[in-house]
């Protein structure tokens, strides 16, 4: 493969990024590139690697999912080397942004994790944020590690009630 090629398929990652408000995991990025056989997945995964590697793109690890986000580095680069990316392949990656926007974001926008705490318990972390804000933050301590993946499993199915029912007892 060309370093043309890989160069391409970088920019086009960093588009990606570039057009939304909110981090893109693995599969989100993947799901594109591999539906429209832009690349393969092992190039797709070695492109992104290096644009991690490089400071172009930052990585945040959860529980079952790793985010991608825009660093300023990864910021300039795009703004610099846009034309290199077809007009095509832009209206392509824009029109499954905005096909795929809501879903998009609440796939990223609802996480959770546990680790152990000091008093050998586990702290359950559930999340939920919109574009910058955070809209509800739970921590939650359990004494059985079992009981802590549980209530990761069940948060992103479950978060949209819990949070309902927070706002409604509150106001």
């Amino acid at each position: 493969m060309s370093s043309e090629s890989m160069t391409l398929y970088k920019l086009m990652v960093l588009y990606m990024l570039k057009k939304v408000n909110f981090p893109l995991n693995n599969g989100q990025i993947s799901d594109f590139i591999l539906q429209r056989e832009y690349t393969t997945y092992f190039t797709l995964q070695e492109a992104i690697n290096e644009l991690v590697s490089d400071n172009f793109i930052q990585l945040i690890n959860y529980r079952n999912s790793t985010q991608y986000k825009l660093t300023d580095e990864g910021t300039d680069t795009i703004a610099f080397f846009d034309s290199k990316i077809s007009s095509a392949i832009k209206v392509d990656i824009e029109e499954y942004l905005k096909v795929n926007k809501y879903v998009l974001k609440s796939e990223v926008g609802t996480t959770s994790d546990y680790y152990k705490s000091t008093s050998k318990d586990y702290i359950v972390h559930c999340q939920v944020k919109e574009g910058k804000s955070t809209l509800i933050e739970l921590n939650l301590s359990v004494p059985l590690e079992d009981q802590a993946d549980a209530m990761c499993a069940k948060w992103k199915e479950s978060s949209a009630e819990i949070y309902e029912f927070i706002m409604h007892k509150l106001l």
